[in-house]
Parts: C-alpha cells; structure tokens; sequence
C-alpha cells in the first residue's frame, strides 16, 4: 500500500510539473512572436509599408500602383460591377491600420482589436464590414511544435483586406518576404489565391473562400506529422525509454493547440456558412464553403483522435513504469532477504556470550558459514522460481 501511494504522489507531482512546463512554454511561444511582431514595427524589416494591392475586374486579376492607398483601393471596386479589391498586409503596423481604418470608417472597437491582435477565432459584424480572425497551423518536424499564425480578414462588397498578425503567411513563409516574392511574381503555386478567374466572378466571398480553403488544407501537413511522432511515441514506450514521458505531454499540447484552434475555426465557418445563407451569396460558393467546413470537420475529428490516443498511451507507459517499478522492488526485496539470513546468523555468533554452546565447538565456524551459504542459495532458487530475478 505504501509502495502503491508513493507511486501515484510520484505520479501526480509529475504531471502537475509537467502541466507547469507545458503553460511555460506556451507564453514562451507567444512571447517569441509578440517579438517578431515589435521588430517588424520597429524598423528592422523595410522602410516601406508591405502592403500589396491586386485588382480584380471581372475575374482578370491587374497590378494595383505600388502607391495605392486604401481609398483608392476602395474608389475601384466602387468604380464598376463585379470589381474586387485585395489588399494584402503580410507585415501590418500602426499606420497601415489607421489607413485602412480611416477609408472603411471602421468601428473603434474593430480598430482596437486589429491594433492589439492576440484574438480568439472569431465572426463579428459591424455595419457592412465583416471580421474574421482565423489561425493557421504550421508543423516544426525538428522541434516537435505546432506554429500558430493569427490572420484577421475584413470583407466588404467588392473589397477584402488580410492583415497577417504574425507578419507570416498561412505557408510560414516571413511577411517581407511574401511581399517581395508578390511584387516580383515569384509567388510559389500554391501561394497563389488568385488563379481560379471563374471563382473569382463570384466576389469577393470568393477571395474569402480562397484564404480559409488554403488555411485549412495546412491542418493537413500538421496532422500527418503529428500522426508520425504518435506512432514513434507508440513504440517508444514499449522500448522502456524512460524519456518518453516527457515526450507524450509535449505532443499532447501541440495536439490540444491544433484541437482548439480547429474548433474554433470550426464554429466560424459554420458561423459564415449561416451568414451566407441570411445574404445574396451564390450556390456555387455555398457549395465550396460546404467543402472547407467538412474538411475542417475531419481535421478537428482526427486532431480530437490523437489526444485521445496520446491519453491511452500516457495511461499504459504509467502502467508500464509501475510493472518495472514493481520488478525493481521485487528483486530489491530478494537480494534484501537472502542477505538477510546471513547477516542473522553472523549477528547471533557475533554477541561474544560466554554461554554459547557453539562458540568453543571445532566445527563451529565452518558450520556456520556453511548455514549462510545453504541458507542464501534456498532463498535464491525460491526467487528464481517464482520468477523474481
């Protein structure tokens, strides 16, 4: 009983400093990006603003001037029927969300949340403008982790803007670098939103449909390396590597991130597809948002797999540990008992009684070293036998 509860205290005072070590790296986590964040306003990318501008005009994606301003921006899509404007900010500060701010006549509290970031996903309405704030997922094979990147998109008629929060895009490829690779059209294919014209006759839900379709298809990349490094963790614990532990509650945090961050997105999409329903949207749209939300369905059933799995087998290698905690303590009190038996023996003779009929007897000490021995060798084979060595 005493062995059982000083495993199970051992047990729970792991877990709780494994719990402590998890909420530490997690703002570690998001301390690292709120610095990549202040460098990036801080001077330390280019002078210039990253934000890239594309015309839409009737499904025909047009270079926008490197100089255009929200407003004018907005002046295009205005200017003629089945007109979008895309404006794109894979590095935003301070002064591209007052601009923008200031040309749709935002609402202070959308301000405010576009200035602070670090929003939950999220579907809000003000007036005619539409916020979604939505996550990405990005898999670090080399270091087991799961990357967040927070994007918040603004839709209006004829316009949408995507503010990259993170300053990455959904490919974690570096905001500045983004930009350059737009301005110089070295975009790789599957960076490219605008490459489907008879999609984007559809509006600017379209471009919409675009982003949460290219931010949902990278769960899947995420899942699979998960799925990899559960299936090693799998064969770890039967290998008796005591490491794994560790190992299992790492994952089983990277896995509670993706859980939570396709659930939310989830309800978001749901949230949207609700929306569209309540608006002029066409079908052929409804029928593609129909395909992220199963999707999405799938990734959060499989991301919702894994920690359970992950559950399972904490609860096995903590069995395990126990059967191997249980071997040690079986063959510590073996070699505790056959040691025992001798050092009796030695301890009685070793009392120096006058009165001891042995003690002056010409066979006594080889007697009694023999008694040790045959004694020890009893209890040995005993042991043996019932399987404790």
């Amino acid at each position: 009983m005493l062995l059982r509860y000083m495993c199970a205290l051992n047990s729970d005072s792991l877990a709780i400093l494994e719990q402590n070590r998890s909420i530490g790296r997690s703002m570690a986590r998001i301390q690292r990006r709120a610095i990549r964040a202040r460098q990036a306003g801080n001077g330390q990318g280019p002078a210039h603003s990253s934000k890239r501008v594309r015309y839409i005009d009737d499904g025909s994606v047009e270079l926008a001037p490197s100089s255009a301003t929200a407003a004018e921006a907005l002046d295009f899509c205005r200017s003629g029927e089945n007109r979008i404007a895309l404006s794109l900010y894979p590095s935003p500060d301070e002064a591209d969300i007052q601009e923008l701010a200031e040309a749709w006549d935002l609402h202070p509290v959308l301000v405010e949340d576009l200035l602070h970031a670090r929003q939950r996903p999220k579907l809000e309405r003000y007036g005619d403008v539409l916020l979604l704030v939505v996550r990405s997922a990005l898999y670090l094979d080399s270091a087991e982790e799961v990357e967040l990147s927070e994007f918040h998109i603004l839709v209006r008629q004829g316009s949408i803007a995507v503010l990259c929060q993170d300053h990455r895009w959904i490919d974690g490829t570096d905001g500045h670098e983004f930009a350059e690779s737009i301005s110089n059209g070295s975009l790789q294919q599957h960076q490219m939103l605008l490459k489907d014209p008879q999609l984007l006759r559809l509006g600017s839900e379209a471009v919409l449909y675009r982003i949460l379709d290219e931010i949902v298809d990278g769960y899947a990349p995420v899942l699979h390396g998960l799925g990899i490094d559960k299936e090693q963790i799998e064969r770890q614990v039967f290998s008796g590597d005591a490491a794994v532990t560790e190992r299992i509650y790492r994952l089983s945090q990277e896995v509670i991130d993706v859980l939570h961050s396709t659930a939310s997105l989830l309800e978001v999409v749901r949230s949207l597809d609700d929306g569209f329903k309540k608006y002029p949207v066409p079908e052929e749209l409804e029928t593609y948002l129909q395909d992220v939300t199963d999707h999405l369905t799938r990734a959060n059933a499989q991301a919702l797999e894994y920690r359970d799995a992950l559950s399972q087998i904490l609860n096995v290698n903590a069995t395990l540990v126990a059967q191997r905690q249980n071997e040690d303590m079986k063959k510590i009190s073996g070699w505790a008992a056959i040691l025992f038996a001798p050092t009796l023996i030695a301890a009685v003779y070793g009392m120096n009684f006058d009165n001891m009929p042995e003690l002056h007897w010409a066979f006594g000490y080889p007697a009694a070293i023999l008694l040790m021995v045959g004694f020890a060798a009893v209890l040995y084979g005993v042991f043996k036998w019932r399987k404790w060595f």
